[in-house]
């Protein structure tokens, strides 16, 4: 699909995203919509193509920001049939006029906000916004989303290295010069905005270094040894990296079934192709032997996973479960009434290993254990008696509900 903006604007090919549904169905009921996300995740494109005639104002651009701080109200009063409000987070003073804006106007949908930092923006919503706005995360695309649109195939390697970025795939670019320049020109930039980073080669050597350990126990004070900070800057930094959306730390499950458990949260990177550029894979050549790749395949399980779960509008709900004894599984769902264990595993040939933790979990679990789920990076669906194979680019087509 090709998407025309007004005004002699460039013209974009626009693969249709999960998330638009819920985006206008929130539309319909809150009078300010939020999407949030890491920067080139889409959030520009999604809205300005489900609202097609909305005004769009960037708070990027020093003029508009410079009205938008200076006179407030009369920014907003421009805005006569909804408007699009991008990185609004560069802004702050204007959710106090939004608020009293919206409350005389009781307009359903009428302002979409997006911002990709969650300190500025999420801060603002709770203090001037709350109970009137509708939060959507759009994390870069799904592999269903990039198989519809005709823009990914069946390769585990070149999905692992190319990542989810859309100016990859709408532009038809190189993925390793371009995760380097992401780094560069948002990544490190934002940063900046947030902290002071004094000695900008430490920041990038322990971007590195959690790229080395996605998927793994989140230890602030090996980071810090390893990259020469103090632990304070380590647990600020991977703060920061949070709410930028590079990574997310999935908390341990707390039921303990009498167990001793681990409290660390584990660290995984939301995109494959930024670690891989991080750990300096140059192409699918070298990923295939890569001693990372097992984690990166479980990154790309949880960031999937997380995609389907913020397309819907949901706050995520996976957890992982691992005992002082060393018994673990990779994911549990928390469905409220039980928890859907879920195991994954890289390998291409299905071996009776990937099903012992799974075993043991649904023997301690019993009837809190919903069906057993296990994802591997072969190509064949199977059922067992207790657990349900599923090929990874399958993932998109069962809902780990049942």
């Amino acid at each position: 699909m090709i998407l025309t903006y007004p005004a002699g604007r460039k013209r974009v090919i626009y693969i249709p995203r999960d998330a638009e549904s819920r985006l206008k169905h929130f539309s319909s009921g809150y009078p300010v919509i939020v999407v949030t996300g890491p920067r080139q995740s889409g959030k520009s494109t999604l809205v300005r193509h489900a609202f097609p005639d909305y005004r769009y104002v960037s708070l990027e651009d020093l003029d508009y920001r410079e009205f938008a701080e200076t006179d407030p109200r009369s920014f907003l009063n421009q805005f006569c049939n909804g408007a699009i409000l991008d990185e609004v987070q560069r802004c702050p003073s204007l959710f106090s006029y939004l608020q009293t804006h919206i409350d005389e106007s009781q307009q359903p949908g009428e302002y979409i906000l997006t911002g990709s930092q969650q300190f500025g923006l999420l801060s603002g919503i709770t203090q001037s916004l709350a109970g009137r706005a509708a939060l959507l995360t759009l994390l870069p695309m799904s592999y269903g989303e990039l198989e519809r649109g005709g823009k990914i195939g069946k390769d585990l390697d070149q999905a692992l290295f190319n990542g989810a970025f859309p100016p990859i795939f709408d532009r038809g670019l190189d993925p390793h010069p371009w995760h380097g320049n992401y780094v560069r020109t948002y990544l490190e930039r934002d940063v900046r905005q947030l902290i002071r980073v004094q000695d900008l080669g430490s920041f990038q050597r322990f971007l590195r270094l959690c790229a080395g350990r996605t998927g793994q126990l989140l230890n602030l004070s090996s980071l810090a040894n390893d990259c020469g900070i103090t632990h304070n800057t380590a647990k600020a930094w991977i703060s920061v990296l949070e709410a930028s959306y590079i990574l997310h730390l999935l908390p341990p499950h707390h039921q303990n079934f009498n167990k001793r458990l681990v409290k660390t949260p584990k660290l995984y990177f939301l995109d494959t192709g930024l670690a891989a550029w991080l750990l300096g894979v140059r192409n699918c050549a070298q990923l295939m032997a890569h001693p990372v790749r097992g984690a990166l395949f479980e990154t790309w399980v949880v960031s999937e996973l997380l995609k389907a779960r913020y397309n819907a509008g949901e706050t995520p709900n996976l957890y992982f479960w691992r005992d002082r004894s060393g018994h673990e599984v990779d994911l549990l769902i928390d469905l409220g009434t039980h928890l859907v264990p879920l195991e994954i595993k890289s390998g291409q040939t299905l071996n009776r290993d990937f099903f012992s933790g799974l075993a043991f979990w649904q023997q301690m679990a019993g009837e809190v254990s919903g069906r057993a789920w296990l994802i591997y990076g072969g190509d064949s669906r199977q059922m067992r008696s207790s657990v349900s194979v599923l090929p990874w680019h399958e993932i998109h087509s069962e809902e780990f509900a049942a």
